[in-house]
């Protein structure tokens, strides 16, 4: 084995130990890394293709050395370490568009007003078909968001079709630091009752909800839906501030249970001044960590009634330590629990797998344990065969392309006619879908609603269609009814 590399993988393992350990452990770590830089000289010599030392320590000894404690303890790199500094800034380098990706399909809704993309002459209905020389059509969705995300490091040179446009469009667009809100819909559900979809914590999550909220009626609300649904979690103290605006001075925000020592407890501030209107938590099982404390607080205190399904179960005390080199440590130091003690952290796995993976005498884990049980349970709503051929095929934005394109006028109160519901039902048969009477009498509704979101999409902007199908979801209309019956 070179001395070059040896001295390489070395120094990466002495360098990481050398700042987390006290001399005690750093002995006791010695012959264990003679015996890492044994084993790896085995494989720089008789190997079959060479082994590169970095690659050996960072993707391979340091995540399988962390998944030995628990799911959620990684090796960060400098690329992971950058992206979690992103989300704390609330902004990202982006075109500024809104994009439908499919299988080889990558279509624009929405630019965003002086954005990159919108300045380089996209607009709604384009589809992309090649990006920095590479052909989009044959890439799954996997891929296309790969291709995307390296796409906004820098220059990037677009081929574009425009429908009832002869010719294929060249364009380029520079990357720019764009906002990127967390509190992401915000609008009123009925006088009175206000709808907000915060799709994850970060810096300026609490202050875009107080904004929201004052925006469509403050202290003089109903009510207040918050839809929690796919929230992965974020900053946990922007959580305990977003928890704050609806408890009492004094509440018990959650709980910190540490390896050692008393479990600590997080209270809202004397100085509060909270909202008392009734508020409804809408969730899912991709609702996870610091959205997870926030509906375990306003459950415990009775300020709020959850609806949906059982919740991921993330309730780890997560501590980043830097590294050299822009890497980190993500090292898990404590639990999360609500006021009244109940874990979230729900146990996935064999027993024994995970280090603080409990089990019970069967020997076996407790995956029943953790997350937050709703109050009201509501499955999502599924899809009729013809609803998920119609959804998978792309067909309601396809179709609205070519109305949009052909000028249709499409306004709030648009509504697809018969004829246009006819010109449907044919565009479907060119394309190989032919339901049956009964099964296109019963999807009548679906379809309508599929093709009047695409339409407002593409002409009013995503909000607006994002706005409609929430109005029709169904476990959004159960958190208002819940509402609107308090006042009955």
């Amino acid at each position: 084995m070179p001395m070059t590399a040896r001295a390489v993988l070395a120094a990466a393992v002495v360098s990481m130990a050398i700042p987390v350990l006290s001399a005690g452990p750093a002995e006791e770590l010695e012959p264990e890394a003679k015996r890492f830089l044994d084993v790896f000289g085995l494989l720089s010599d008789r190997a079959a293709a060479p082994v590169e030392p970095a690659a050996a320590v960072y993707a391979g000894a340091l995540p399988a050395m962390l998944w030995t404690l628990d799911p959620h303890s990684a090796f960060l790199t400098a690329d992971q370490v950058e992206s979690l500094r992103e989300m704390q800034r609330s902004t990202e380098k982006g075109f500024g568009s809104v994009v439908n990706l499919l299988p080889g399909r990558v279509i624009v809704l929405q630019t965003l007003p002086d954005s990159p993309s919108a300045r380089a002459g996209i607009t709604p209905g384009d589809e992309i078909l090649a990006l920095n020389g590479q052909p989009l059509g044959q890439l799954p969705v996997e891929q296309l968001v790969a291709v995307l995300g390296r796409a906004r490091q820098g220059r990037a040179q677009l081929m574009v079709r425009r429908p009832n446009f002869p010719n294929l469009l060249d364009m380029t667009m520079i990357p720019a630091e764009m906002a990127d809100p967390s509190v992401s819909r915000q609008f009123l559900l009925a006088p009175g009752v206000a709808y907000a979809k915060i799709l994850n914590f970060e810096a300026e999550t609490a202050h875009e909800l107080t904004v929201a909220v004052e925006r469509l009626g403050g202290e003089r609300l109903r009510g207040v839906v918050l839809d929690f649904r796919g929230n992965p979690g974020g900053i946990v103290e922007v959580a305990v501030q977003v928890a704050a605006y609806f408890l009492e001075p004094g509440d018990r925000i959650l709980w910190v249970r540490g390896r050692t020592g008393p479990m600590e407890e997080v209270l809202v501030p004397d100085d509060a001044r909270p909202y008392r209107f009734p508020v409804r938590i809408l969730v899912d099982d991709r609702t996870a960590s610091a959205a997870e404390l926030v509906a375990g607080a306003l459950q415990d205190h009775g300020r709020a009634r959850v609806l949906g399904t059982r919740t991921f179960g993330k309730g780890l005390v997560q501590s980043v330590s830097e590294l050299s080199g822009g890497t980190a440590l993500a090292l898990t130091t404590a639990f999360y629990l609500t006021p009244s003690k109940r874990p979230i952290q729900r146990w996935r796995g064999r027993c024994g797998q995970f280090q603080i993976s409990p089990c019970n005498e069967g020997h076996s884990s407790q995956p029943d344990l953790g997350g937050i049980e709703p109050d009201r349970t509501m499955q999502p709503r599924t899809f009729t065969p013809l609803e998920q051929v119609l959804l998978a095929s792309n067909s309601f934005l396809e179709f609205a392309r070519d109305l949009v394109a052909n000028g249709a006028d499409v306004d709030e109160s648009f509504e697809p006619s018969n004829p246009m519901l006819d010109e449907f039902q044919f565009y479907l048969s060119q394309r190989g879908i032919r339901p049956s009477l009964a099964e296109w009498s019963t999807t009548l509704d679906f379809i309508r609603a599929g093709l009047k979101q695409e339409a407002l999409n593409l002409t009013l902007g995503v909000a607006v269609g994002d706005e409609f199908e929430l109005r029709r979801d169904p476990v959004v209309r159960a958190a208002l009814e819940e509402i609107l019956s308090l006042h009955r």
